[in-house]
């Protein structure tokens, strides 16, 4: 589970978003991390079970993303994130392939998998297999338990039909889809639970079909 402390810390961050409080602030930091760290320890295993793919020794501190920012191009230059990332995929390195997401920030936490804006050759073929296997595609997304906690995005779509493709197609939404991820957000209260791996567990397990429907897409 998640300590309330944890989200604390994360508060704190946003409110003094500046290296010298965090230098003096470390300890809490790890202490934090620790805690996140605890929880992908008993997620790993759980997850493996689901998707074969992900190996159960998997290293649990390359899933947790840096809390440090980039901030060479961005116009924003808080040094520091306000939530704690993590990521699990086949390769485990937050990379560019299908996997699953966690975000742990105070307010606006959310459990998350697909794939995240793919380069031009992934998204080429994602949309040639949703095309020629849009019966599959459509029994994943309209599944009964994945629709009642999980609906694509289309914050990323194009306002036109991609190029080759019938702008009448019936499934065309899903053929303008830049992004090919899901989410549901979970309050501070269902973060801090002690079933929280679990609760997780069960959410990635009913993402693992559309992972694996781009897993495929990909892999030809």
């Amino acid at each position: 589970m998640i300590k309330q402390e944890t989200l604390d810390f994360l508060t704190k961050v946003a409110q003094n978003n500046n290296r010298e409080w965090f230098a003096l602030h470390k300890d809490e930091y790890e202490t934090a991390r620790e805690n996140v760290l605890d929880l992908v320890k008993d997620l790993i295993p759980q997850l493996a079970k689901i998707d074969p793919l992900i190996s159960g020794d998997t290293d649990p501190k390359k899933a947790i993303m840096r809390i440090y920012r980039d901030v060479r191009f961005s116009k924003n230059k808080d040094p520091y994130k306000t939530n704690f990332g993590m990521w699990f995929s086949a390769k485990s390195k937050g990379g560019n392939e299908p996997g699953y997401y966690l975000h742990l920030q105070p307010g606006n936490s959310f459990v998350a998998g697909g794939y995240w804006m793919p380069e031009a050759p992934h998204l080429k073929l994602i949309r040639q297999e949703i095309d020629y296997n849009i019966g599959d595609f459509l029994e994943i997304i309209e599944d009964k338990t994945f629709a009642a906690d999980f609906k694509l995005s289309t914050s990323n779509a194009l306002k036109n039909a991609p190029k080759g493709y019938d702008p009448a197609d019936p499934n065309i939404q899903y053929l303008k889809l830049k992004s090919f991820e899901v989410l549901k957000k979970l309050t501070d209260k269902e973060v801090c639970s002690a079933n929280l791996a679990a609760r997780l567990a069960g959410y990635y397990k009913t993402i693992h079909p559309l992972v694996t429907f781009l897993r495929n897409a990909i892999d030809q």
